[in-house]
């Protein structure tokens, strides 16, 4: 019986595989550089070759910044044209910002996309601006960015040291003032006059129908006040028992309507009596009146 020859059938194929494989490479190779080629990858090269081409110019020739400032960043230009860009922007909580400020201080403008639109870093600007407590800002695609607001609200304007500053309710500043929507705000003047702007409220309030004539409060070594009238006048407050020294003031105004006459000051810090000073105008009236009744007297006699 003759013996079988061990079967090595993997080596046959590989064999084959190989040379079929040489073969297959010297046809290959003795194809036409444009046969072996895949079809229309010249026109793309040429495109592609243009393309950087025009981009190295434009960017060399200055023209990549034109196209910059006047579409924005490529990222941004490319969302916008397949339909991630910003249609629509919904504020919540405004008082006494505007729309246009907010969208300044978010980043937000036309030549930005929904896409590449960084949610945090606009609430981080938001909050960083003075007038914003708190932001929120969130994308709601295809094209909607909504932003919610909890402003500090303005309690009263604040000078000191020549400048002006717009203030909450606690003294904190807010601002400084450049902005004539707020100047209807009580006004405090001093060091440390912003965190008693409360205290000088409440005796605004006390004053009744006088408080139009009040416009300012002078905080004096931190412990009384000084009323500015809009006539000029000063009227010196004590330190303690104001309610009572502003119901006398009331009541001189009511009676005799101090605040038309050629009056510099007004002292009210001592409780059996008030102390008015007089322009100069108005002294000089006052000492001929005086001389003119001592002559009538001195006729008489």
């Amino acid at each position: 019986m003759t013996p079988m020859r061990a079967a090595g059938p993997q080596l046959l194929v590989g064999e084959r595989s190989r040379r079929w494989f040489r073969g297959s490479r010297r046809s290959a190779l003795a194809l036409p550089l444009a046969e072996r080629l895949p079809r229309g990858l010249g026109s793309w090269l040429a495109v592609g070759f243009l393309a950087l081409s025009a981009t190295t110019g434009a960017a060399l020739g200055g023209h990549f910044e034109t196209l910059r400032e006047s579409y924005g960043e490529p990222r941004h230009a490319f969302a916008r044209l397949i339909g991630l860009g910003i249609d629509r922007v919904v504020i919540s909580g405004l008082v006494g910002l505007s729309e246009i400020e907010v969208l300044v201080a978010a980043g937000i403008d036309p030549k930005i996309s929904l896409a590449f639109f960084d949610a945090d870093e606009a609430r981080k600007r938001l909050e960083a601006t003075p007038m914003i407590r708190e932001a929120s800002v969130r994308k709601l695609y295809p094209g909607e960015i909504a932003i919610n607001l909890v402003e500090r609200e303005p309690f009263a304007l604040w000078q000191v040291k020549g400048e002006l500053f717009l203030i909450a309710a606690d003294g904190a500043v807010i601002d400084r003032m450049d902005d004539g929507r707020f100047a209807h705000l009580p006004l405090v003047v001093g060091a440390e006059a912003n965190l008693r702007a409360r205290d000088y409220v409440a005796l605004l309030a006390e004053a009744g129908p006088f408080a139009p004539r009040i416009r300012a409060g002078s905080l004096v070594a931190g412990r009384r006040w000084n009323l500015k009238l809009d006539t000029g006048i000063d009227i010196r407050l004590p330190e303690e028992e104001t309610s009572a020294a502003l119901k006398r003031l009331v009541g001189l105004e009511q009676d005799f309507r101090i605040s038309d006459k050629d009056l510099i000051a007004i002292d009210l810090r001592q409780a059996d009596r008030v102390t008015m000073r007089l322009t100069e105008e108005g002294a000089a009236a006052r000492a001929e009146q005086l001389k003119n009744k001592g002559k009538k007297k001195g006729g008489e006699a």
